[in-house]
């Protein structure tokens, strides 16, 4: 296979193509079909559960193990980005940890309140390997794409992403709704409509491992030419690279005041994606069990549809009014939703905040990405500056799930934790303010 240049066509659609690929993990696993599996393994013992001799709310537990997985990811990512630079092969570590990931999620299969300890641990995995693989991906970004196509390619891999995690969803839907004409039966009591969830999370697995195959295919080993192995030097050496970006952020004002808006805001986006569904099921008056199924899955399915106009809309914005005041809209946007999430009870209600959180929420994601690879300095080694957008964002996560999880744990409702979230975007505004305007050969 010839090496294709930076900018070329089926390289950026090569890249791209990773988001429809991951993408089912996170719609699937982390937004639709694992939580309501979650809560209904609760349905007969309630929301409580006893881990390591104290009794846990289901949802708090949920989120405090996601938050010690992505603490774990962000402690993981700049060491590994920083040997993934030196030795100049990011695209082995990516998949290491796309299958990691990928194996996880069909391990769900498994998942049972009897064996809690283990079915946390796969469900640990695969959040590992779900974003310690976009460490690696997201880098690639100024790699492959010049810095004029790198809004639009941005937002064209988020938005095959829903796309494509959108398909599989609807056939996972199919066959939770109506597992008879999948040949899904009741099985050791448990009901087929379980069954099919399980069989879900093999398939995201499947669809994951699958599809990545043409991103692979196209992308570079990384952007050296080195034969070097990983040794106990080069491990060290990844921190004296990181070392070395710290610096280059002393430097480059404009970078380090939009990561520290970024770490901000994004704590409180990440929470709203990973928590929603729980929320939905046990705050929203729903008239069945059946009914909160479906609807809690047309609500995802919603988000997902019009975060691919959220995302390209947001692309076009920024092209006419510039990235930062674009995203301080965006993050205002998402104050509202958060106050006004405490006083919905209704489905209705839900379908009306699912489909404003979609507008945002493909919007936010695309344009912050595209932002920071933006104020990048000039520099080969992108994985370890993209590993302090990343670990900024996986800290951000851990303290917004804990907060969370804490706060639910507390009050026994998640209404004020979502409404405590909005003092996040309220901080990523006001610092997104103090980014500089204007600098030499970088964005408006």
């Amino acid at each position: 296979m010839s090496h294709l240049k930076k900018g070329d066509k089926k390289l950026l659609n090569a890249w791209a193509f990773y988001d429809w690929a991951n993408s089912v993990y996170p719609l699937v696993i982390t937004s639709a079909i694992f939580p309501i599996f979650y809560e209904a393994l609760f349905s007969k013992t309630g929301h409580y559960i006893t881990v390591l001799g104290f009794s846990v709310k289901n949802s708090a537990l949920i989120s405090f193990v996601t938050a010690l997985a992505f603490l774990k990811v962000a402690f993981l990512s700049p060491l590994l980005s920083g040997i993934a630079d030196y030795v100049g092969n990011k695209k082995f570590f990516m998949k290491f940890f796309c299958y990691m990931g990928a194996l996880s999620c069909m391990a769900l299969y498994w998942f049972d309140l009897g064996n809690i300890y283990s079915s946390l641990l796969f469900y640990f995995l695969g959040l590992i390997g779900f974003w310690g693989s976009l460490v690696f991906y997201n880098s690639y970004l100024p790699d492959i794409a010049f810095e004029e196509q790198q809004d639009s390619i941005s937002a064209k891999g988020y938005s095959l992403g829903y796309i494509g995690s959108v398909i599989l969803l609807l056939v996972n839907l199919a066959m939770v709704m109506k597992p008879e004409l999948f040949n899904i039966t009741d099985v050791a009591g448990e009901p087929s409509a379980m069954k099919a969830m399980r069989y879900s999370f093999v398939m995201v697995g499947v669809w994951w491992i699958l599809f990545s195959q043409y991103t692979y295919f196209y992308l570079p080993k990384g952007c050296r030419d080195s034969q070097q192995k990983v040794t106990k030097s080069i491990v060290f050496n990844g921190f004296k690279e990181l070392k070395k970006v710290w610096f280059l952020l002393e430097e480059n004002v404009r970078l380090k005041k939009y990561l520290s808006s970024f770490f901000v805001y994004s704590m409180a986006v990440q929470t709203v994606m990973l928590v929603a569904t729980y929320f939905g099921s046990q705050e929203i008056s729903w008239e069945s069990k059946e009914q909160s199924t479906v609807g809690l899955i047309i609500c995802i399915l919603l988000i997902q549809i019009i975060a691919v106009i959220g995302a390209f809309t947001t692309s076009k914005a920024s092209a006419k009014f510039g990235n930062i005041p674009v995203l301080l809209f965006i993050n205002s946007i998402w104050v509202v939703l958060c106050i006004a999430a405490y006083f919905i009870k209704l489905p209705i209600h839900f379908y009306i905040m699912a489909a404003l959180v979609g507008l945002v929420m493909g919007g936010i994601q695309s344009l912050s990405r595209s932002t920071y690879s933006k104020f990048l300095p000039e520099t080969e080694d992108t994985a370890s500056f993209f590993s302090f957008y990343d670990v900024a964002e996986k800290i951000g996560i851990v303290i917004g799930m804990l907060v969370y999880g804490i706060i639910d744990q507390i009050t026994g409702s998640p209404r004020f934790a979502i409404v405590f979230l909005a003092v996040f975007f309220i901080l990523g505004v006001v610092l997104l303010r103090k980014v500089p305007k204007k600098i030499v050969g970088k964005i408006k």
